[in-house]
C-alpha cells in the first residue's frame, strides 16, 4: 500500500489550512500542491474567466485519497456545430480527478502527494504529477513535476519543435469518458512551484505560483484559434475566506487574465443532529407491589406500554406478546440509527412496567422488523440490565445487558397489536443530469405521494403518483444520429414521461415478501414497477447475521411503459418521435436482473466502506458489470459513485462511453429537528444514456435486512 505515515510536530506559527485551487482539489492557483483536506471535507466551488468556468465539487474521501469532479464550460465555443442539436449551449467537459497523499508531514518530511486531473473525461486538462508541500510560519512552500497539461511548458522534459504537447496522444477514445492509462506521465513535463502566505489579517491569505503550462495546446487555442498567449509564468491570487463556511478568490494568471472565484465548504464528519426529541424515561426501582402475571395487566396498561415503545423508543407501532417469563416487542425501529439508545430508551421502559407490576420474568426481547419481515432479535438480561441502569460499576453499556441474534417466533399471549394495515407517504424528488449537449443543466423538481396495505404480513399492495412541480426537460431532445446509436431507448425517453405528465402513477404493484430461513429472505412483485417499467420479478438473498457480506440476485421480465398512457405498455418495438421527426426503438418484453456481491471491508485504510459488485443483463439487452463504492462518514452522510460497463461499444453507447454516476445520501436527522432513520439521496449522472441501466425496484432486500449488519441505519460518530 503506497501510503506512509510520518509522525507530524506541532508548530508555533498560526494555524494552517489547505485552499482550493482554480480546478478544484486543494492546490495554489492552477497548480495542485502536495497537500490534502480533512478527511470528510467537501467543497463547492465556481471558478470564471474569459475562456473557462469551472464548476467543481471536491471531497477528501478518505484521509489519504481527494476526488473531485469538474465540469467545464468552454466559453467561446459551442458544444456541437449543429444549432439545432445543442442550441447556444456552450462546450462542456466533464473531468475527475484524484489525489493520493503517500507522505504525512514532519518536521523534516513534506506532505508528498501525486495526483491525476482530467483522468475520466475527454482530456481537455488531462495532467499527472507529483507535488510536496512544507509548512514554515506563516509560509507554505509546494514543489513539483507535472506532465500533460500540467507539463505543457517543458521546462523539464520534451520537445516542443515537434508538437506543443511533446507527442503526447491527447485524443480520448471513443465518445469520450474512458480512461487512458497509456498516455499518463508522458509528453512534456515541467517543474512548477508556488508559495502560500497567511497574512496577519485571519481572513486574507496570498499566493504566488511558477506555472507549469504555457497554455499553447488548451482547446480554446486549437480549436477555436482564441489568443491565451501568455506573458509571464507567474500567477498572482488572493483568498477571503468567509468564516469557516467559504471562501473568496481573485487571481491574476498568465500575465493577462483576471480569474474570480468562490467556495462553499462543510465537513461531513462535523454535521450533528439537533433533536427536540422526547426525554429519555428514568428507570425505576422495583417495588413492594404484589406480583401479577402478564394477564394481570389491563388492556389499558399495555396499549401505554405500546405507546411508550412507539413515541419515546422508536419501535412504531407495535406488537406485543407476554408469558410467564418474557415479554417480546415485535416492531420496526423508524426514530434511532443507534440502536443503543433505541434498545436503552426500550429496555428502561419495560423495566420500569415489571418493577412497578412485580412482573417476575427472565428475559425482554425486541423483535426489529422491516417490512413486517423479522430481522434481528435483541435479548435483554433484567438482573444486568439494572446493573447499567444503576450505573453499578465503571462505564456501564446497555450493550452489556443485551445479546444481538436471529430472530425467532415471538413466545407467549398477544396483549397488544396496532390495527393500522395502511402506509401513507408523501417524499420530494429531485432527478438531474449535468452536462448534456442540449442544456448545462438538467432537472425536475416533484412530489411522490404513496400508499401501501398490508393484506397480511407477506403481502403488501402499494402504488404512489407522482406530481411534476417544475422541470426544464423540455429541454431534452436526444436526437439519434448526431450522438451516433440506435439502442433501445429505455432511459433517453425521460422528457416524455416526465414533461408530458404533470400526474403520473409512478408504481404499483403486488408484493409478497419473508424470511424463508436462518439467513435466507425473498420477495416477488408484479405490477407497474416503476415509471418507465412493469412486469414481474423477484429477489434472494443471503445474508448471514452481523457479517461484512451479503449475496443477492434478483431476475424480472419487463416491458416498457407508454408515456401517453398512464396505463398501457409498448407493443411495437418501433416508433415516430413527432419532434425529431424520426423513429426509435423502445423495450416490449425482456429479461433483467444481476446477482450482487455486497461487502464492507474490514481494512484500516480503506473504513466504513461498501462495495456492490452487479454481473447481470441490464434493461436495454446490454449486459456488464455495475461497480459501486461508497464511503459513510462520522453523520451518517454517504458518498457514493458507480460505474456500469457492458458489452456495448463506445459507440454504441454514445457520448460518455459507459454509464457513471455520484450520489449523496443523507440522514433525515442531521437535516431535521426530530430523530429518524429515514434518508434522502441526491444522485447527479454526467448524462442520460441508454446502456447499463438498471430496473428502479421499489424494494432491495439489502436495505431491508439493513439492521443485521447496519449500513444505512448505521449510528453516527459523535
Amino acid at each position: 500500500m503506497p501510503i506512509f505515515h510520518a509522525q507530524a510536530d506541532d508548530f508555533d506559527y498560526p494555524a494552517f489550512t489547505p485552499s482550493q485551487s482554480d480546478f478544484g482539489g486543494v492546490g495554489l492557483i492552477q497548480m495542485p500542491s502536495g497537500r490534502v483536506a480533512r478527511e470528510g471535507e467537501i467543497n463547492v466551488a465556481g471558478t470564471f474567466n474569459d475562456e473557462y468556468h469551472h464548476y467543481t465539487v471536491s471531497l477528501q474521501l478518505m484521509p489519504w485519497l481527494e476526488t473531485t469532479i469538474r465540469y467545464t464550460l468552454v466559453q467561446d465555443l459551442l458544444y456541437s456545430s449543429d444549432p439545432n442539436f445543442s442550441g447556444d449551449t456552450k462546450y462542456t467537459d466533464k473531468g475527475i480527478d484524484f489525489k493520493v497523499r503517500l507522505l504525512e508531514e514532519s518536521y523534516w518530511l513534506p506532505e508528498t502527494s501525486f495526483g491525476v486531473r482530467d483522468f475520466g473525461g475527454t482530456g481537455l486538462f488531462d495532467g499527472e504529477y507529483i507535488a510536496a508541500s512544507k509548512h514554515i510560519g506563516p509560509f507554505d512552500f509546494t514543489l513539483g513535476v507535472g506532465w500533460g497539461y500540467l507539463g505543457n511548458s517543458a521546462n523539464l522534459t520534451g520537445d516542443k519543435s515537434e508538437s506543443s504537447d511533446c507527442g503526447r496522444n491527447t485524443g480520448y477514445r471513443g465518445t469520450g469518458g474512458s480512461v487512458d492509462f497509456d498516455r499518463w506521465f508522458t509528453g512534456c513535463s515541467a517543474v512548477f512551484g508556488g508559495i502560500e502566505y497567511q497574512s496577519p489579517w485571519a481572513p486574507l491569505r496570498l499566493k504566488v505560483e511558477y506555472d507549469g503550462n504555457d497554455y499553447e495546446s488548451d482547446f480554446p487555442v486549437t480549436r477555436g484559434d482564441i489568443d491565451m498567449s501568455q506573458d509571464s509564468k507567474f500567477n498572482y491570487g488572493a483568498l477571503y475566506r468567509l468564516g469557516n463556511w467559504g471562501d473568496l478568490r481573485l487571481s491574476y494568471e498568465r500575465g493577462t487574465t483576471w480569474t474570480f472565484g468562490f467556495n462553499l465548504n462543510t465537513n461531513f464528519n462535523d454535521l450533528k443532529a439537533n433533536w427536540y426529541n422526547n426525554p429519555a424515561p428514568q428507570y425505576h426501582q422495583k417495588t413492594e407491589a404484589d406480583k401479577k402475571s402478564a394477564d394481570e395487566l389491563s388492556n389499558a396498561e399495555w396499549n401505554q406500554l405500546a405507546q411508550d415503545l412507539h413515541q419515546i423508543a422508536g419501535y412504531e407501532d407495535p406488537r406485543l406478546y407476554a408469558d410467564e417469563k418474557s415479554i417480546t416487542v415485535v416492531a420496526p425501529q423508524t426514530k434511532y440509527r443507534d440502536r443503543d439508545e433505541a434498545h436503552e430508551r426500550a429496555g428502561t421502559i419495560l423495566a420500569n412496567l415489571s418493577n412497578q407490576n412485580g412482573l417476575d420474568v427472565d428475559s425482554y426481547k425486541i423483535i426489529e422488523t422491516a417490512n413486517r419481515q423479522p430481522v434481528t432479535e435483541t435479548v435483554f438480561d433484567p438482573e444486568q440490565f439494572a446493573k447499567v441502569a444503576n450505573v453499578e460499576y465503571f462505564d456501564p453499556q446497555v450493550s452489556d445487558a443485551t445479546t444481538v441474534g436471529e430472530p425467532t417466533a415471538p413466545e407467549g399471549q398477544l396483549y397488544a397489536k396496532s390495527n393500522k394495515d395502511w402506509d401513507i407517504n408523501f417524499a420530494p424528488v429531485w432527478q438531474q443530469s449535468i452536462g448534456g449537449s442540449e442544456n448545462f443543466y438538467l432537472f425536475n423538481i416533484g412530489v411522490t405521494a404513496g400508499a401501501n396495505y398490508w393484506l397480511n404480513d407477506n403481502f403488501e399492495l402499494g402504488g404512489s403518483l407522482y406530481f411534476n412541480i417544475y422541470d426544464n426537460y423540455d429541454k431534452f431532445l436526444y436526437d439519434v444520429p448526431p450522438d451516433g446509436t440506435a439502442l433501445k431507448r429505455v432511459r433517453t425517453l425521460v422528457r416524455q414521461y416526465i414533461n408530458d405528465n404533470p400526474v403520473r402513477m409512478d408504481n404499483l404493484q403486488l408484493t409478497w415478501m419473508d424470511r424463508i430461513t436462518d439467513n435466507w429472505y425473498a420477495q416477488a412483485y408484479g405490477g407497474y414497477l416503476e415509471m418507465m417499467f412493469g412486469g414481474v420479478g423477484g429477489e434472494v438473498m443471503y445474508r448471514p447475521q452481523n457479517s461484512n457480506w451479503a449475496l443477492g440476485v434478483d431476475l424480472n421480465y419487463v416491458v416498457q411503459r407508454d408515456p401517453d398512457s398512464q396505463f398501457g405498455f409498448f407493443t411495437e418495438e418501433v416508433q415516430y418521435d413527432p419532434i425529431t421527426n424520426r423513429n426509435y426503438r423502445v423495450q416490449t418484453g425482456a429479461p433483467t436482473g444481476h446477482a450482487t456481491l455486497y461487502y464492507q471491508p474490514q481494512w484500516e485504510w480503506l473504513p466504513n466502506t461498501l462495495f456492490k459488485v452487479s454481473a447481470g443483463q441490464y434493461l436495454t439487452e446490454d449486459y456488464g458489470v455495475t461497480v459501486d463504492f461508497s464511503k459513510q462518514f462520522d453523520s451518517g452522510v454517504i458518498a457514493g459513485a458507480f460505474v456500469a460497463q457492458t458489452n456495448l461499444s463506445a459507440d454504441e453507447f454514445g457520448e460518455g462511453s459507459y454509464n457513471k454516476g455520484f450520489y449523496l445520501s443523507i440522514p433525515f436527522d442531521v437535516m431535521t429537528v426530530k430523530p429518524s432513520t429515514n434518508r434522502a439521496t441526491i444522485s447527479w449522472l454526467p448524462l442520460t444514456r441508454d446502456g447499463g441501466q438498471m430496473l428502479n425496484r421499489k424494494y432491495e432486500l439489502y436495505s431491508v435486512t439493513d439492521a443485521r449488519t447496519p449500513w444505512y441505519g448505521k449510528k453516527a460518530v459523535n
